[in-house]
């Protein structure tokens, strides 16, 4: 579900929803274009004991199972039954899942990313797939972060990690025409 009310868990910089819900464009040319689309739900234990140190900053509980603030956004994303699904405990999406097993069957080389929160999430899985050798890719006016500020700093972060990293939609779309 997207949420971009006041009463939320996490803040979020303002138009996040609008972005994350350009990302349905991507999502929908991606299918169109042969390319998997592969969901990333961070998802936790109603009694709290899977957060660690993510209660250590500024976030408060979130996403936790059964709330139904934490389902995948299915009819804003265009969730689908033979889409992947890959549940999360933590910040990367590559961290105590089987992201690596599904993306190595699938011989995948190259990450598009799109969501939230780019300074969060986004950047941890992006980091990591950088560390596991994926060239990573975040379509930068598909996502959101806690604040602007913090959203343009991750994207510099990672665009310092990988040249060329940060893309626009339109540029994204252009080049999955041409796949």
């Amino acid at each position: 579900m997207i949420d971009d009310s006041e009463d939320r868990f996490i803040p979020n910089m303002d138009g996040f929803k609008d972005r994350m819900l350009k990302a349905r464009v991507a999502i929908d040319k991606a299918r169109e274009s042969d390319i998997p689309v592969i969901f990333i739900q961070e998802i936790h234990r109603k009694n709290l004991s899977d957060f660690g140190r993510e209660l250590d900053g500024d976030e408060d509980i979130h996403c936790l199972d059964n709330d139904p603030g934490t389902d995948i956004a299915e009819k804003e994303l265009g969730f689908r039954p033979d889409d992947y699904l890959i549940p999360k405990r933590r910040y990367s999406a590559f961290y105590g899942t089987d992201l690596e097993i599904l993306l190595k069957g699938l011989k995948v080389e190259t990450l598009i990313l799109v969501g939230a929160l780019t300074d969060v999430c986004v950047h941890y899985t992006f980091v990591d797939g950088h560390q596991g050798d994926y060239f990573c890719r975040v379509i930068e006016d598909c996502m959101g972060g806690s604040s602007f500020d913090a959203h343009n700093a991750s994207l510099r972060a990672m665009e310092y990690l990988q040249t060329g990293a940060i893309r626009s939609l339109d540029e994204v779309l252009t080049a999955m025409e041409k796949s």
